[in-house]
């Protein structure tokens, strides 16, 4: 069923301006990658189907899931993401250029809060929400699933939505955003832990280092080896 439904987001059809963005991008090409055959379509997700833990980004970048067709593949943010995921023992190899690389991933999956690369890296509230029954779909399959770790406030805020459109939470005001940070969303749920995005512009000023977001994977851990919050 995991395999039916990315096969769905990749035919996606719901965001004309994405749709346009990520074609056109796969059009004209980076210098760097001129020899690139670009993927240029919405980028399903990927990962362990048993995973206990689910890693929610924001988007794919313009040049790198766009151009390889796999989550944080083939960017700076993925670069920091699998040398995190690899020293953790999380991911099978330290880097990830291709999704024809080999690189496997253990009780961790990866997913976004949009499937296409977007304009200026944003997409707009509607465009997030037309993707958001992806991820409902995506946790409904993922039945392992004890922590959700949110990369930056938009996929923090993309799945405290999701859980208030199902009434499992009044409101967002009692979820305060910021860095390795531990959430208790309601009984039998999974643990929501929040993170700085290994966005560039985060890993370039020493917001966020590559030590911080192992200490986030090492809580992710710690928290599914607990299971989710009691009934």
């Amino acid at each position: 069923m995991l395999e039916i439904l990315q096969d769905e987001i990749v035919n996606c059809r719901l965001c004309p301006r994405l749709r346009e963005h990520c074609a056109s991008i796969a059009i004209v090409k980076r210098r760097a990658f001129r020899d690139w055959e670009y993927w240029g379509k919405p980028v399903p997700a990927f990962g362990d189907p048993q995973a206990r833990i689910l890693i929610l980004g924001l988007a794919p970048g313009a040049h790198g899931s766009n151009r390889t067709g796999r989550m944080f593949t083939g960017d700076r943010s993925g670069e920091v993401l699998f040398s995190a995921l690899h020293k953790t023992g999380f991911a099978s190899q330290p880097a990830s250029h291709s999704r024809d690389d080999g690189l496997t991933l253990h009780d961790v999956f990866i997913t976004a809060a949009a499937r296409c690369a977007p304009p200026g890296n944003k997409p707009t509230p509607e465009e997030i929400r037309n993707c958001r029954p992806f991820l409902e779909r995506e946790l409904a399959l993922l039945t392992q699933v004890k922590v959700v770790v949110a990369l930056g406030k938009i996929a923090f805020d993309t799945y405290l939505d999701l859980l208030k459109s199902r009434g499992v939470i009044r409101s967002r005001a009692p979820f305060v955003f910021g860095h390795d940070r531990e959430f208790v969303t309601g009984p039998g749920l999974p643990v929501l832990i929040s993170s700085y995005h290994p966005s560039q512009q985060n890993t370039s000023t020493g917001k966020l280092t590559e030590k911080m977001l192992r200490d986030v994977l090492r809580r992710a851990r710690r928290a599914a080896e607990r299971g989710t919050a009691p009934r």
